[in-house]
């Protein structure tokens, strides 16, 4: 996987299909990015759950094209794509036919009741102990052959948890992992893996049983060929585990630091978090998710042991984010919007930055400095507000960062000063050949931080104050080209 920015989009709301998100990467965006996350393009892609709802993981939504599609979009471009391991949908054929023959079906044992994990029955103390991204127990009443069960639902009723450990279910995911592999993919993303092993008498959450697993499916990966990338919102010692056991994973604390900083003018968490933090992580800011809070906070299943941030902290943050998009967030985060996640606050990036240039291409070069490969979600490549039509109109809370942008309206966001100067800075950081020496992050005394990177004759350096947006960045390329900017906005770096 090279060393390049990576855009995260879906192919429906950027393109319109495979074929047209292919069109305008090579067209509008050429040089800005040097692969794709294509989020679930599977059928069906508009399910319960914006495609994390699968009813068939293997096969690609005819409306949004072919098998050949996703290899023609990786000639030239590395593809992310994702894995679904805790759960399939329940409108898919497995879960169907469980629901009409019960314990007869060959696909029973393939998911979740709460008497397969709770045989001899469950505690009070027991149940509370499991640990849910949603209010309530991960339950569904269903009948099953006739028989009422209590089906483990994770995220939603349309979502029913696999039992990882059956034959069945390892079998199933052993197919998605050939199919992807069939496509040349070249990282996959297991996606709320966290929450894939059930364990009786545990949080069912990041257990010493859900890291077997994920280095079961990482090596069953790289036999094929594939790199692994791990999607785990959690506390942050939590990612400093996982990144040692795995070729890639989300640094989800970045975001919540960026915007402390921003919002208060002490980049001190954020230099703590930038001299333990694993490097072979993914860099974001924005994805197709909110913004993360549970990634900075205390631990959610040992509340004693301290996050990054304070309690304090931390309201203060998801308030900066309320004020600064005019409550907006507030309307699609937690219990005032239909997907109830709690532990992340729904806006646009740039929005939660009160749509100020300067502090956003802050952030973004500071993103784009630090250890990793960074990823861009296709709303934040392109500066978007937030969406408050969509979110009327479907009440999902995440949906208010999920734009569906027309042709018209890539063109239009592509000739704002700010949407240029970010293609600038990507293609600057996928030109300069520096970005896999030695980095070195440290505090500026008039506040601040300052990232830099050598090597051989070539360095590259970024100064930001997240809270003023000010910005210098210098680089050399070893070759007698050098160059120097104060102002990202008007006068890019061009490597």
């Amino acid at each position: 996987m090279r060393n390049q920015v990576q855009l995260i989009t879906y192919a429906d709301r950027l393109g319109g299909d495979l074929p047209g998100l292919s069109a305008l990467l090579r067209e509008r965006f050429e040089g800005v990015f040097g692969g794709v996350h294509v989020l679930p393009f599977f059928t069906p892609y508009d399910g319960a759950d914006a495609g994390f709802d699968p009813e068939d993981h293997t096969a690609v939504d005819p409306r949004l094209g072919s098998w050949q599609d996703v290899r023609a979009l990786g000639d030239g471009l590395d593809t992310v794509v994702d894995v679904i391991v805790n759960h399939v949908s329940a409108g898919s054929a497995q879960v169907r036919d469980v629901v009409s023959r019960g314990s007869a079906s060959p696909w029973a044992g393939m998911f979740l009741t709460l008497a397969s994990v709770f045989p001899d029955g469950a505690t009070e103390q027991e149940l509370a102990t499991i640990y849910r991204p949603r209010p309530g127990l991960p339950f569904t009443p269903m009948t099953w052959g006739g028989e009422r069960r209590l089906v483990w639902t994770t995220f939603t009723p349309q979502q029913v948890d696999l039992d990882v450990s059956s034959r069945e279910a390892r079998e199933y995911l052993v197919g998605i992992l050939d199919t992807l592999a069939a496509a040349e993919v070249s990282m996959i993303r297991l996606d709320a893996v966290g929450y894939a092993v059930k364990t009786p008498g545990t949080t069912c959450f990041m257990t010493p049983e859900t890291f077997a697993v994920i280095d079961e499916l990482t090596l069953l990966a790289r036999e094929r060929g594939l790199e692994v990338l791990v999607e785990v919102h959690s506390y942050y010692q939590r990612q400093v585990e996982i990144g040692r056991a795995v070729d890639r994973v989300y640094d989800f604390a970045l975001p919540p630091l960026v915007l402390h900083a921003a919002y208060t003018g002490d980049h001190g968490a954020l230099l703590h978090w930038m001299g333990i933090r694993p490097t072979n992580a993914v860099t974001v800011l924005d994805t197709h998710d909110g913004i993360g809070i549970v990634d900075v906070g205390p631990d959610q299943t040992a509340p004693d042991r301290p996050g990054l941030l304070d309690p304090a902290q931390l309201d203060a943050v998801v308030e900066g984010i309320h004020a600064a998009t005019g409550g907006a967030s507030r309307r699609a985060t937690g219990w005032a919007a239909s997907n109830l996640d709690v532990y992340q606050v729904n806006s646009t990036f740039y929005d939660a930055l009160a749509r100020d240039d300067h502090r956003y291409l802050a952030a973004r070069a500071l993103q784009l400095f630090t250890p990793g490969i960074p990823q861009v979600y296709y709303v934040g490549a392109l500066a978007g507000h937030n969406d408050l039509d969509l979110l009327e109109s479907t009440g999902v809370g995440r949906d208010i960062n999920r734009h569906h942008y027309t042709v018209e309206e890539v063109e239009a966001a592509l000739e704002r000063p700010v949407v240029r100067a970010l293609c600038a800075l990507a293609r600057f950081r996928n030109t300069l050949d520096v970005f896999d020496g030695r980095c070195e992050v440290t505090p500026v005394p008039d506040g601040g931080i300052a990232i830099s990177w050598q090597d051989g004759d070539r360095q590259a350096s970024v100064v930001v104050d997240l809270a003023s947006g000010r910005t210098e960045l210098t680089w050399s390329d070893g070759a007698g080209r050098s160059g120097r900017t104060t102002d990202l906005l008007v006068d890019p770096p061009v490597a």
